[in-house]
C-alpha cells in the first residue's frame, strides 16, 4: 500500500484531524450496532416472543457482517478507505431509518442485517485507516500502538456506549422504541460529512494495476495469527453472551425491570474491555494475554454464580472482570493480527480476524438461548463458562509462545521495508 503523495505539512495536520474523525465514526457505527440491548425486554412485551428470538435477532447481526467482512471488507486496500467507510455510514442510516419507521419484528430483523454488513464494511477498514493516517501524521513513529489502541477502544467503547445510552434514552425519553434510532440516524450524517472531508490514505491509481491478496501473512506469522483469532472469538463469545441476554437475566433472574439498568450489563462488560485497554493497553503481548486469560474466567465464574445467588452488584462486579479479560483478550489478538499481515493485505487480513470474533458474539449466544430453554440458565452457564474459559486459555497460551519468534520475524521484514514518504 501507498500513501497519496501531498504537501508533507498539509497532510501531517489533515492526517491528524482525519484520524479523529475515522476514529468517533468507527465508535458511534459500533454504538449502533448494540443499541438494541437494552431494548430486547420491550420488543418481548409488545410482540411477545422469547430469548431464543432475542438472541436471534441479535445474531443475525453476525450474518451481515461476515458477508461485509469476507466480501467487502478487503476492497479498502485496492480502492481506499474512504470510499469503503462512507458506504459503512450510509447503510447504518438506512437501517436507522427502517428502526424508526416502523420498529416490528420483520423489519428489526432486516435492520439487523443490514446492521451487520456496516460493521463488516467499518471494523477492518477503520483499524487499517486509523493506522495509516496514523503513520501519515506521524512518519518517524512507524511501529507506535496508539493507532492499534485507538481503533480496540473505538470498537469496544462504542459497543459499550451503545447500551448506555439507549438505555437511558429508554427510560427517560418519549417513544423508546423509535428516539434512539432518530438520534443514531443523524449522528451518523454528521459523521458522513466528516469521512468525506478525512484524506484518503491508498493511492488508488497506483493500485488499479494491483490486485493485493485478500489474506496474505507474514512469512511464519500463521501460528500467530491462529492463536489470536481464537482469542478473538472467545472473547468476543463472553461479550456476546452478556449483549444478547443481559437485559433478560437483569429482568429475569435480578427481578428489575428498569431500560436503564439493563443498559447497564452491556456497558460494563464493553466499558470494562476498553477501559483495560486504554490502562494496560502498552503493556507487552504476552503479559497482556496472561492477564486477560486469568481475569476472563474469574468474570465467567461469578455470571455463573450471579444466577444461583441473585445479586446487581456481582452481576455487575462479574461483568467488569469478564470485560477486562476479554478486552485485553481482544486488544492482544487485534495486534497481533495486524502485525501478523503483509502491508498490503491489513485490510484483508484483519476482515478474517474480524468475521472469526464476530461469528463468536453470535453463534455462542444462541446456543446458549436453545440450551438454556432445555436446561436452565443456570446449569448452561456454568457449562458455558468452563468452555470460553479453558479456550481463552489455551488461545493466549499458544498465542504467548507463537507471539515471539513471529515478532522477531517481522522485525526483520519490516527494517528492510522502505520508509514512507
Amino acid at each position: 500500500m501507498n500513501a497519496i503523495s501531498t504537501a508533507p505539512a498539509r497532510k501531517a495536520a489533515s492526517a491528524r484531524v482525519g484520524f479523529w474523525f475515522v476514529a468517533v465514526a468507527f465508535s458511534v457505527l459500533m454504538a449502533f450496532g448494540t443499541a438494541p440491548t437494552p431494548l430486547w425486554p420491550l420488543y418481548q412485551d409488545r410482540d411477545g416472543f422469547g430469548a431464543t428470538t432475542v438472541t436471534i435477532a441479535f445474531a443475525i447481526m453476525v450474518v451481515g457482517a461476515s458477508v461485509g467482512f469476507l466480501g467487502l471488507g478487503h476492497l479498502s486496500d485496492r480502492y481506499g478507505r474512504r470510499r469503503v467507510i462512507v458506504p459503512a455510514l450510509v447503510v447504518d442510516v438506512v437501517a436507522a431509518a427502517m428502526l424508526a419507521i416502523r420498529p416490528d419484528l420483520p423489519v428489526l430483523l432486516a435492520a439487523r442485517l443490514l446492521t451487520g454488513l456496516a460493521v463488516g464494511l467499518m471494523a477492518s477498514t477503520a483499524t487499517a485507516y486509523l493506522m495509516d493516517l496514523w503513520h501519515e501524521a506521524n512518519p518517524g513513529q512507524p511501529l507506535s500502538p496508539v493507532p492499534g489502541l485507538v481503533a480496540a477502544v473505538s470498537n469496544l467503547g462504542g459497543l459499550a456506549m451503545g447500551p448506555l445510552v439507549v438505555g437511558a434514552l429508554a427510560q427517560w425519553a418519549g417513544v423508546p422504541l423509535v428516539t434512539p434510532y432518530v438520534l443514531f440516524g443523524i449522528a451518523m450524517l454528521v459523521l458522513l460529512g466528516l469521512i468525506l472531508a478525512t484524506p484518503e490514505t491508498v493511492d488508488t491509481e497506483a493500485a488499479k494495476g494491483v490486485r493485493p491478496a485478500r489474506f496474505a501473512l507474514r512469512e511464519g506469522a500463521r501460528p500467530v495469527f491462529v492463536a489470536a483469532a481464537a482469542g478473538g472469538f472467545f472473547a468476543f463469545a463472553a461479550s456476546g453472551i452478556f449483549s444478547a441476554l443481559g437485559a433478560i437475566i437483569v429482568r429475569l433472574d435480578l427481578g428489575i425491570t428498569s431500560p436503564m439498568v439493563a443498559g447497564t450489563a452491556a456497558f460494563a462488560v464493553f466499558g470494562a474491555s476498553a477501559l483495560a485497554q486504554l490502562l494496560l493497553g502498552r503493556m507487552p503481548v504476552a503479559r497482556m494475554l496472561t492477564l486477560g486469560a486469568v481475569l476472563f474466567p474469574v468474570g465467567l465464574g461469578l455470571t455463573a454464580l450471579t444466577l444461583y445467588v441473585p445479586s446487581l452488584p456481582l452481576f455487575l462486579v462479574a461483568a467488569v472482570l469478564t470485560g477486562s479479560g476479554s478486552g485485553l483478550l481482544f486488544k492482544a489478538s487485534v495486534g497481533q493480527t495486524a502485525a501478523a499481515a503483509q502491508p498490503s493485505s491489513r485490510a484483508g487480513v484483519l476482515a478474517v480476524f474480524f468475521v472469526i470474533a464476530y461469528v463468536g458474539m453470535g453463534v455462542p449466544s444462541v446456543l446458549f438461548s436453545i440450551a438454556a430453554t432445555q436446561f436452565g440458565r443456570q446449569p448452561v452457564m456454568i457449562v458455558f463458562a468452563v468452555l470460553l474459559s479453558v479456550g481463552s486459555a489455551l488461545a493466549a497460551w499458544i498465542g504467548v509462545r507463537a507471539s515471539k519468534p513471529a515478532a522477531a520475524a517481522a522485525e526483520t521484514v519490516r527494517a528492510r521495508e522502505p520508509v514512507r514518504a
